[in-house]
Formats: structure tokens, C-alpha cells, sequence
């Protein structure tokens, strides 16, 4: 994997105004898509776009401070217009090209990336490989932003308006791993935007069999391999960070990737107020090629 993602910046580099096809590379090197984009915003601290917008930006600031004509610039660097490389030049560098080519600045330089891999050792995963038949997610569904660190305060919300007893009655719903109340997120965009929406469920697991009751939303998920990894401590501090050491330890060091479908978060056990818990970490893997 860190190979497949130092590829792709050398490809970027190679020529920032051409968009790079991540798909037919990822493939070419025996991976995927879904898989590169999770890998490369996990790692990265950002989607492999923005990056790409920030380099374009880096490298076409010492144009912005020449004297060439703004249009010519602009298609240099991938933008059909002067008004479209005006947006992603403000956002990257905070003021305009007209700006900056009057005052000399402010400018903010994205340096190239280079991926490594450094073993440390000194916190083992606690994981194992779980192959499950198709299964059905029931429960109670909402959409919700991305929220990488602490409490999503959006499904907070979601949960605490479900009266108490619904709870009880999703936990006797359950007949099936990953067992009890379950913390389901779907259809997540592969770049793993803050930000971006969502699915969340708040509910259990059932046999693909089971007709699920009329008021409860439904994911369906087939069969596969799921990664499940054990994290206990602060939460959700423990739970976040564990989901971190996944890309920047567990992929780039074992033969499986992610496949499209829900992570789920099964609580196991946790203290009264919740500050602290027991829980596994299911995620869609399937072996490398």
C-alpha cells in the first residue's frame, strides 16, 4: 500500500494539470480504488483531490507573481476559466491571484508527499478475521456529517431521541454477529471527508432471513471477510485512535484491504457514564491480490 500511494504521487507530480486515473492504477498495481482513496486520506490528513488542488496551487503561485495572462495560467495548471482557478486559488492561499500578484503574497506551499512506513512494535492490535455469511443491519437510520475526533454531537442527538425502551427492544432483535447494540456507518465517501454525510445506524444484526419490522430502516450486507479489531479505554478516544492505527499500522502491514460496505462499532462493555468502554471495530476486508 505504500508503495501503490508513493506511485500515485509521482503521478500527480508527473503532470499536475492531468488528472490521474486512480482507478485503472490502483488495479494495474492489484488494489482498488475505494481502498487507495480510504488509504491515502487516512494517511495523508486529506483527500487525494485537495491535495492535488494544493499542489496545483503551490506550483502555480510563482506563475500568479510573473506577468503571464491569468487564463493562460489557469488552463496551465487543469481550470477551464480564470474564475474557476480564482476559487481554488483563494481557498489553498487565502487571497486571489490578483492579490497576490500585486502584494507578493501571502502564499501557503503544500511540499510534496512522500509515504513511509515505521514499525514500532510497541502496541500490538488485537484483531482477528471474522468470514460471515450475508447478514441484514436493522435499526434506526439518519444522515450525519463526519466528525473524525471526539463525539459526533449529530448522532448523539440521533440516539438520545429514541425512547428508552426502543433500546431493549433492538438488543432483543439481535441474533446474529457482531451481537448487541451496534454503531453502524455507511456509505461513507471513499476520500473520508470531514464533513461530508453519512449513514448512521443505530442498531443490531440479524440473519438475511429475518423480516425485519416495518419501522426500522434496513442495510443489507453480503457476505465477506471482516477485519475485527478489539480497543478498550477512553471512549471514544480509545475507539477513534484504534480506527487511525488501521491505516497507519494494520493495512500497510498485513495482506487484506478495505472493501466497500458499513463499518461497524459493537460495544461490548462500557462504565455507567460511558467514559469508558470495550469495543470491536468491524470493518470489510478482503485479501490482496
Amino acid at each position: 500500500m505504500i508503495a501503490i500511494l508513493n506511485r500515485v504521487i509521482e503521478l500527480v507530480e508527473a503532470d499536475l494539470s492531468v488528472d490521474v486515473d486512480i482507478a485503472g492504477l490502483a488495479a494495474g498495481l492489484g488494489t482498488t480504488e475505494y481502498h487507495a482513496r480510504r488509504m491515502f486520506s487516512s494517511l495523508a490528513g486529506m483527500p487525494l483531490s485537495e491535495y492535488i488542488r494544493r499542489r496545483r496551487m503551490t506550483v502555480a503561485a510563482a506563475e500568479v507573481l510573473g506577468d503571464g495572462e491569468m487564463l493562460d495560467i489557469a488552463v496551465r495548471h487543469g481550470y477551464g476559466s480564470t474564475e474557476a482557478f480564482g476559487r481554488a486559488f483563494r481557498a489553498v492561499h487565502g487571497a486571489s491571484p490578483a492579490d497576490v500578484r500585486r502584494d507578493g503574497g501571502p502564499l501557503r506551499s503544500q511540499p510534496q508527499l512522500r509515504f513511509r512506513l515505521t514499525v514500532e512494535g510497541n502496541t500490538p492490535m488485537d484483531t482477528r478475521i471474522a468470514d460471515r455469511p450475508a447478514f441484514l443491519l436493522i435499526g434506526h437510520a439518519a444522515r450525519v456529517p463526519l466528525i473524525h475526533q471526539g463525539v459526533n454531537p449529530h448522532i448523539q442527538a440521533h440516539i438520545a431521541a429514541l425512547p428508552v425502551a426502543e433500546h431493549a427492544r433492538l438488543k432483543d432483535l439481535s441474533s446474529t454477529e457482531p451481537a448487541g447494540l451496534l454503531q453502524v456507518s455507511a456509505d461513507i465517501d471513499p476520500d473520508y471527508i470531514e464533513g461530508s454525510e453519512l449513514t448512521y445506524l443505530h442498531g443490531v444484526a440479524v440473519g438475511e432471513d429475518v423480516s425485519p419490522p416495518d419501522d426500522l430502516d434496513v442495510i443489507e450486507v453480503p457476505a465477506g471477510a471482516w477485519a475485527v479489531f478489539r480497543t478498550e479505554g477512553p471512549y471514544p478516544a480509545a475507539l477513534q485512535s484504534t480506527w487511525a492505527a488501521t491505516a497507519s499500522d494494520w493495512f500497510p502491514s498485513n495482506p487484506w484491504r478495505l472493501r466497500p460496505g458499513p463499518s461497524i462499532v459493537a460495544v461490548l462493555d462500557r462504565s455507567p457514564d460511558f467514559s469508558t468502554a470495550t469495543c470491536e471495530l468491524w470493518l470489510p476486508v478482503e485479501r490482496d491480490e
